[in-house]
């Protein structure tokens, strides 16, 4: 607060909130920096916010899993061919995975795994030394396959998500 400021709260009867701090020649010297430090920066939000459009992320605070969504996109990833189950079904056409659609499509491929993954997890008997049936342990469990589920969705090509944005996209 500068003493200007402070006069005009207090009234203009010169005294400033600060006490004894508002006639040191060093603290007015760190309040000059600083004020100068916060104009730039300012300045340069300003200049940044024009240029530079981020992309809105959709996920709700705490939510941590990795997006789906490509980050680098190529001409190639607008016009890609289908792969997977999609490819050995013999389906034609083209997949943008750039699309909302694909997003979504890779989305419930993710959902899809996290089941299979979840039910194989299902058959290993747990004993007390590997971690039994601690609740934070199988919070940990449904996160850690989740994640896993949406790497292999981005990696293994299964082709599900190939075959529902087509049919949708068909449509």
């Amino acid at each position: 607060m500068t003493t200007a400021m402070a006069s005009s709260i207090m009234g203009g009867s010169g005294v400033s909130s600060l006490g004894m701090l508002a006639n040191n020649a060093k603290a007015k010297e760190t309040e000059r920096s600083f004020a100068a430090l916060v104009d730039g920066m300012r300045a340069g939000s300003d200049a940044k916010e024009e240029s530079v459009k981020r992309p809105q992320d959709t996920r709700l605070p705490g939510d941590y899993v990795s997006s789906l969504a490509l980050e680098n996109p190529t001409a190639a990833d607008r016009a890609a061919k289908p792969v997977g189950a999609a490819a050995n079904a013999g389906e034609k056409g083209s997949i943008d995975k750039t699309s909302k659609l694909y997003e979504q499509a890779l989305e419930l491929e993710s959902y899809f795994v996290k089941i299979m993954l979840s039910s194989m997890r299902n058959t290993i008997s747990k004993t007390n030394l590997s971690g039994g049936s601690d609740y934070a342990q199988k919070m940990y469990d449904d996160m850690y396959y989740e994640e896993l589920s949406r790497d292999v969705t981005k990696s293994a090509g299964f082709g599900l998500a190939d075959e529902i944005y087509l049919e949708l996209a068909a449509k």
